[in-house]
């Protein structure tokens, strides 16, 4: 996977926290991709767990609960665990 990838995933993933992405051709259009690559991308993300829902009076998508992606490089899997865990507490 091209280094893209994870940015635009984390891209999507802030937008959506803040309610800012806009209608999907808009967000697309920002990210540089087609509707269809950012439908997949958010299917991927909902199979992952994230409980992602547009409000169409907004014209966002939104999380419907708290919490998000942390996607990053760690040394130790001591370490490597306890992010996991802390991401499933925040994100749970």
């Amino acid at each position: 996977m091209p280094k893209r990838y994870f940015e635009r995933l984390q891209t999507i993933d802030y937008l959506i926290r803040i309610k800012g992405t806009g209608k999907p051709a808009q967000l697309a259009k920002r990210l540089r991709i087609s509707e269809r690559t950012l439908y997949e991308f958010l299917k991927m993300m909902k199979d992952l767990g994230a409980p992602i829902e547009y409000d169409r009076y907004k014209e966002s998508y939104y999380y419907a609960e708290k919490g998000g992606f942390n996607i990053r490089f760690v040394k130790n899997l001591a370490a490597a665990t306890a992010i996991l865990a802390t991401f499933f507490i925040d994100y749970w």
